[in-house]
């Protein structure tokens, strides 16, 4: 795989990042095959590894940090805090109380004296950017991070935490990691443009978005949401009553045509759409088996041409999400009512 160059921190990241979020009781609970997969995504080039404290409460990165014994100079290493660690109101969230604690419950999981790239798994309502970024900041300087970044941002909130960065001198954040997909192109509009003028790298999820892109989901067949923990709170996503998943069905189809004609799978399509956006440097996929990875490994050497750019673009255009409940950045400021209502 030909490595990218990460915003502006002059790290090289290859163009496909493993996400870990599949590893544990959250996907596969086989360990042994877990850390197989791990292995052979690294052996096939994969230089980037990205996971989070919440996959499987903390398992995943247990997992992760247990493959990557002997290898761990060999990747750029990410995780994520944010989401709920227990009962208690304080095992979470933004504030720096909580992100002292976390650090150091991920450290010990991944058995690391370093974080590569600690990312805030989702903006906070509740604390105030300099807050976070100011404890952030502590860990870069102890060295218990070399690079903060942020996840499912609005393009104001990135320009807020640049601005506060920038204003408090503060350490920034330097990559966003955004949903996108061809079904969920919504941060073409705006989040993309501004991480790139402000050069942060874009790491994206869901590039197969949430299995519409992996042929799971085609006509004639019993479309069910996935059965995961992680998943189980996005039904509403596959409730295939709902017009704009219907409309979903149809356009995977046509894609699947397009993928067909093109002498690609359409896992291959739907990642390549990704990584071949200018502003993306890499996109993360989220084998649960070894099946999966050997699907997706491919789409790290395709290049779309411009005419099947286009074709793409017919069915879903630059800018849309068909089912705008796939957005995941931004939720509350977004919703038609909180425009109008606060809480």
């Amino acid at each position: 795989m030909r490595n990218r160059v990460l915003g502006g921190t002059g790290v090289s990241v290859s163009p496909l990042c493993l996400g870990a979020m599949m590893f544990g009781p959250w996907g596969n609970e086989d360990e042994d095959e877990s850390i197989r997969i791990i292995h052979r995504a690294l052996d096939a080039g994969i230089t980037f590894v990205d996971t989070a404290d919440v996959y499987s409460d903390g398992e995943s990165e247990r997992i992760v940090g247990k493959a990557l014994r002997g290898r761990r100079d060999d990747v750029v290493l990410a995780t994520k805090f944010f989401m709920p660690m227990g009962a208690d109101p304080n095992q979470r969230g933004a504030s720096r109380r909580w992100i002292t604690r976390a650090v150091e419950d991920s450290l010990r999981r991944l058995g690391t004296d370093h974080i590569d790239l600690y990312q805030v798994h989702r903006p906070s309502r509740d604390t105030d950017v300099e807050e976070t970024l100011g404890a952030l900041t502590d860990l870069v300087r102890q060295g218990k991070v070399r690079y903060l970044g942020s996840s499912s941002y609005a393009a104001s909130q990135i320009v807020e935490a640049q601005w506060v960065a920038d204003d408090r001198r503060l350490e920034r954040f330097v990559t966003e990691q955004p949903p996108y997909s061809i079904m969920v192109r919504g941060i073409e509009l705006d989040v993309l443009p501004t991480a790139r003028r402000h050069r942060m790298g874009i790491l994206t999820y869901s590039p197969l978005g949430g299995g519409w892109l992996s042929g799971r989901y085609r006509t004639g067949r019993d479309a069910q949401a996935p059965a995961s923990e992680a998943r189980s709170r996005l039904a509403g996503r596959f409730d295939m009553s709902l017009p704009e998943n219907q409309r979903k069905l149809e356009i995977a189809e046509s894609l699947a045509v397009l993928a067909e004609e093109a002498g690609l799978s359409l896992v291959e399509l739907a990642i390549a759409f990704v990584i071949n956006h200018p502003a993306v440097t890499s996109a993360i996929i989220g084998p649960r088996t070894m099946e999966q990875l050997e699907s997706q490994l491919p789409a790290a050497d395709v290049t779309l041409t411009a005419e099947l750019l286009d074709r793409i673009d017919a069915l879903v255009a630059p800018g849309v999400t068909v089912n705008p409940a796939d957005n995941s950045y931004g939720e509350a400021e977004l919703t038609p009512e909180a425009r109008r209502r606060h809480p």
